[in-house]
């Protein structure tokens, strides 16, 4: 069922809002620490904390805007829940750290499920919007479960040997980068496999 339209730019500040407010937090209270019930809490923590319930809300939102969520924004802040949770409660910022990685490696691992069974569940989502080619899914959706495994892999070696704001600012800017520029990467692909109105009616 194709949800109903509403403002791109709101739309946009909907999705990418919390992920901004997380990266503004933690640059202003990176320093910062909170003593609650005998605990220290610092930056990285107490910005883990607000973008938590942002998320919830900004979801709750595109959902009662759009009148849809799509599965892959579900699963998103299922595991912002869980593991930003975890974080919080043990006051361990590892546990959001890994998000990313379980986030990706979740994606590659149905997107390679689904090429083992001759499927492109990339498709299944984004036909309506981006008609191509059963070929052209299929390599598309070989490129995509790569890509996603290799954020999963970067992902990790960023926050195991480089500094929480390389880290926020990877997550922040970098993340967003790099699947921009993997799409625009597809131009060719999108070119030769994609199927036109009257082809489709055909």
């Amino acid at each position: 069922m194709a949800g109903r339209k509403i403002n791109p730019w709101l739309k946009l500040a909907l999705e990418f809002g919390p992920v901004l407010a997380f990266f503004v937090a933690f640059t202003r209270f990176k320093d910062a620490h909170v003593i609650l019930g005998g605990t220290s809490y610092g930056g990285f923590i107490l910005a883990t904390a607000l973008f938590i319930p942002l998320m919830i809300a900004a979801t709750l939102v595109l959902w009662r805007l759009t009148g849809r969520i799509a599965a892959i924004q579900i699963v998103t802040l299922v595991l912002v829940i869980v593991f930003g949770g975890l974080s919080v409660w043990f006051n361990d910022e590892r546990f959001f750290k890994m998000k990313p990685t379980m986030i990706y490696l979740l994606f590659a691992g149905v997107l390679g499920f689904g090429l083992l069974r001759g499927t492109s569940y990339l498709a299944l989502v984004m036909e309506e919007v981006m008609p191509l080619e059963h070929a052209g899914w299929m390599i598309l959706t070989r490129r995509l479960a790569a890509f996603f495994a290799a954020l999963a892999v970067l992902n990790e070696v960023i926050w195991r040997t480089m500094s929480d704001q390389a880290w926020v600012n990877f997550k922040t800017f970098g993340l967003t980068a790099a699947v921009f520029v993997f799409f625009m990467a597809q131009g060719r692909l999108l070119q030769r496999y994609g199927i036109k109105d009257g082809e489709k009616d055909g």
